[in-house]
């Protein structure tokens, strides 16, 4: 799928040959009106909203006879608590797809393919606000193309205007099946506590005399190494933070899911965690003080917390031009193209009031609705499915 993904003329042949295949399958197979698929991060994970619309479904009466399939790449790794699961790309896969009443995902149900069925609900969350450029706005030079097919989308989520009138135009979705109604992940963020960080802290195994920072980086899909796994490298000593502020903090690194490998960057559990594996990305964003992060969306959702965040944008140019944005978003955070060593003074004397004005004003903009996207969202499930 690697391969496929970032080399077009093979990926043009898998597209047309797929999709001619799966759509003459799909005459001989019989839709199931109470079959519902879900796959988050296609087919990596159990987590991000369709994990948390899936948590309530089993819980709500009105979901009680609905068969649940959830699609993963490895489906040994996950246990669920209701249902069963299936293979991404498989036989199996294709053919739940095709009888599924309803798909519910946070990035994409048909892997790169066009085959869904008429009276199939598409219901999308997708997995964050955009900062850099997305689908038809990546450039042409950029190894992850983008396509100019229609989605199949019937709703999609979003926190705010701003997101769905990029995403509509970039995913070629029509602008009235945007829903802002937040999303159902981040409920929990706009619900947290003191208590619940205190929790979460231990949860994590965190020392509960230190302040948290929550370091991280997007992927650069332009670095990769000869297998086309992503890796990063961030230009940055952690022995020297150890010794700048390890009496106060402690570091909480989450390298971004496409990446495979943090390189130059040793994990020390007196002060540096590794948690790119841990599964829930909301317990890491409650349990920590300060975000660092660069170009990615996980900005937005951690405005929600109105806790201090930095921008650590230290390849700014080389992103824009390789890559692209937005929006500047060293104009719209604190931080931007500083060195390591100005982070760390940045750090070490924060100018609260400053920094968490800045917050404000970036969440009031790009995040407008939170909180309760959970209910929405299963309200419109069900209304959509179940309507005549």
């Amino acid at each position: 799928m690697k391969i496929i993904k970032y080399f077009k003329p093979l990926y043009i042949i898998y597209y047309w040959a797929g999709s001619l295949i799966l759509n003459l399958i799909k005459f001989m197979v019989k839709p199931d009106d109470k079959l519902v698929l879900f796959i988050s991060f296609g087919g990596k994970k159990f987590d991000d909203s369709p994990r948390e619309i899936y948590d309530e479904m089993i819980k709500d009466n009105r979901f009680k006879n609905y068969k649940l399939v959830w699609a993963f790449h490895n489906p040994g790794d996950f246990i669920i608590p209701r249902g069963r699961k299936a293979k991404t790309d498989s036989f199996k896969y294709f053919i739940t797809a095709l009888k599924a009443q309803c798909w519910i995902t946070n990035s994409r149900v048909e892997r790169g393919l066009s085959f869904k069925g008429k009276n199939t609900f598409y219901f999308n969350t997708w997995h964050g606000t955009p900062i850099k450029k997305m689908g038809m706005d990546i450039s042409n030079g950029n190894k992850s193309f983008g396509t100019k097919a229609k989605w199949n989308v019937d709703i999609m989520t979003s926190q705010s205007k701003y997101e769905a009138d990029i995403f509509s135009r970039v995913f070629n979705i029509d602008r009235e099946k945007f829903l802002v109604c937040g999303l159902p992940r981040n409920d929990s963020l706009a619900k947290a506590t003191a208590k619940t960080k205190k929790e979460m802290m231990q949860k994590i195994g965190l020392p509960l005399d230190k302040k948290v920072i929550l370091y991280a980086p997007t992927f650069r899909e332009y670095e990769r190494d000869n297998q086309l796994n992503c890796v990063i490298a961030p230009p940055i000593d952690f022995d020297k933070w150890k010794r700048e502020i390890g009496s106060e903090y402690i570091v909480l690194l989450r390298a971004h899911y496409e990446v495979a490998e943090v390189l130059n960057v040793k994990a020390d559990n007196g002060f540096v965690y590794d948690v790119s594996n841990y599964p829930v990305l909301n317990d890491l964003m409650i349990a920590s003080d300060l975000l660092i992060s660069d170009y990615s969306s996980i900005f937005f959702d951690y405005s929600i917390l109105d806790r201090p965040m930095l921008c650590y944008a230290y390849d700014y140019e080389n992103y824009v031009d390789r890559r692209g944005l937005y929006f500047d978003i060293r104009e719209s955070l604190p931080g931007g193209t500083i060195n390591e060593n100005e982070l760390l003074e940045l750090i070490k004397d924060l100018p609260y009031k400053n920094v968490m004005k800045l917050v404000r004003d970036f969440r009031s903009f790009y995040v407008q609705s939170y909180g309760n996207g959970t209910k929405v969202s299963l309200d419109t499930i069900y209304k959509n499915i179940n309507s005549e």
